[in-house]
This record gives structure tokens, C-alpha cells and sequence, in this order.
């Protein structure tokens, strides 16, 4: 599934390393770049470039919240639920945004443009109640602002892949 470019990206990953299973995740970022998420078959190819079990591929796309099993929107709203911004509204974000997506946490709006995902904690507790859309942080978020968020979000790319991967996709 993957192409003959990341899979030599990958590769090259992983001399970047001194233990090359270090390039594990860098290297699950550019298989979903490439897919938009992580299908068992892909997981599986990654798992047999790394000579590892792809159970413990499965580990990590099951443990991050940056990583998808299956397709998600062109744009990803994590709402923070951790304890600065629980205390400061963010089950009353969360459920705001669910409302106006018309989409429960872990689903992907009919359009295909937004996933909403509850998330740990996002590191920005100093804008408590927050959410990151694609790669932009939005805090203090109140219900007022939300429609401004998601207009704004709409005009941008979508989410990014953190790796450099300017070399997989070039024609």
C-alpha cells in the first residue's frame, strides 16, 4: 500500500537514529500522510520495515491520538479534557462542539471536513478552556467564539504531518 517513495523515506529514517526503532513514530506520521490513516495493511507494512510484530505498531496508532485507524476529516478538532481545562468548561466545550458538527467525539462530520477528538492534555493550560484545530491553538474557547473557529478553520489546509516529507511528494 505504501509507495516506493515513503518506504525508502522510512528507511532513511531510520539511520537518522541510533536505534533505528526511534524512527517508529516519525515514521507512522508519514505512512498517514500518505494514506490519511493507519488501515491494518499499512500498519502491518510499517511493522515489516522495521522488523517488529505489528502489534506493537498497533500499540502506538492505539495509544496517540495523532494517529488514525481509520479515515478522518481534512480537518481534526481536538478539544482538551484534561483537569485545567475540565475545571475551566471544557465538558461544555466539548459537548458545544459536538453539537455544531452534529458529530459525537471520534466521528468524522458527513462532509468529510472535521473529526472530533477529545484529548489529553494539550499543553496549553494557560488558555484553559482550549482546542487545537489541525496544528492551531484556540484558547480561552467559549461558545460565542466557536462558529468564528470553525469558519476559520475551514479556510486552511488541514492537519499537517509533522515530518519533513517534502521528498515523498514531489512529482
Amino acid at each position: 500500500m505504501l509507495s516506493q517513495k515513503t518506504q525508502q523515506r522510512i528507511l532513511q529514517l531510520q539511520k537518522q537514529y541510533p536505534a533505528r526503532r526511534s524512527a517508529l513514530i516519525p515514521a507512522l506520521h508519514l505512512a498517514q500522510a500518505e494514506q490519511g490513516y493507519l488501515p491494518h495493511a499499512v500498519q502491518a507494512e510499517v511493522a515489516q520495515l522495521f522488523e517488529i510484530s505489528v502489534n506493537e505498531v498497533q500499540s502506538l496508532v492505539s495509544f496517540y491520538d495523532m494517529f488514525y485507524d481509520k479515515p478522518v476529516g481534512k480537518h481534526i478538532v481536538h478539544v482538551c479534557k484534561n483537569i485545567s481545562c475540565m475545571l475551566r468548561g471544557s465538558d461544555a466545550l466539548l459537548q458545544n462542539m459536538s453539537d455544531k458538527l452534529a458529530i459525537q467525539p471520534g466521528q468524522t462530520t458527513a462532509d468529510g471536513q472535521f473529526t472530533l477528538i477529545a484529548s489529553e492534555c494539550l499543553a496549553a493550560c494557560d488558555r484553559a478552556p482550549m482546542m487545537l484545530i489541525d496544528d492551531k491553538i484556540f484558547g480561552p474557547v467559549n461558545e460565542s467564539s466557536l462558529d468564528t473557529i470553525l469558519e476559520e478553520a475551514k479556510k486552511s489546509k488541514g492537519h499537517p504531518c509533522p515530518v519533513e516529507q517534502t521528498e515523498l511528494f514531489d512529482a
